[in-house]
């Protein structure tokens, strides 16, 4: 159960890592970080860092599907260390899937992407037969 929870910490991190990339990259291209309307800005970004923020979204998404598919094996009962190694693999498709967005790798993105969304559906499965 730690490392599913330990996994979910990490995920929750992520997110907020590609937002600090996003404001390096605002500095870079736009002269300043606007934490007024930082929304908007980001807007305004172009190239690695427009992927910057487009990770960030990414990462917020794939976050709520690991955790719906994690509280569905935890509602139905199974044991949540028989998913530790693939909870571990998830969050390290994830780690790898930034960089691959940011540097415009778009066939290894989708790979990666497609790996960590065949783990939650498989999640998914595992909670439905259970029992």
């Amino acid at each position: 159960m730690n490392t599913v929870i330990g996994s979910l910490l990490i995920l929750c991190i992520l997110p907020i890592i590609c937002a600090w990339i996003a404001a390096y990259f605002r500095q870079q291209q736009l002269g300043s970080i606007d934490n007024k309307e930082p929304r908007i800005q980001s807007q305004q970004l172009s190239g690695a860092g427009a992927r910057a923020v487009a990770a960030q979204g990414n990462s917020w998404e794939a976050l709520a599907i690991f955790s719906a598919a994690a509280l569905a094996l935890f509602i139905a009962g199974v044991d949540l260390q028989s998913v530790s190694t693939l909870a571990m693999v998830f969050v390290a498709l994830r780690i790898a899937y930034i960089p691959a967005y940011i540097a415009n790798v778009d066939i290894l993105r989708s790979l990666i992407f497609i790996g960590g969304f065949g783990i939650c559906l498989y999640f998914f499965y595992l909670a439905l037969s259970a029992n």
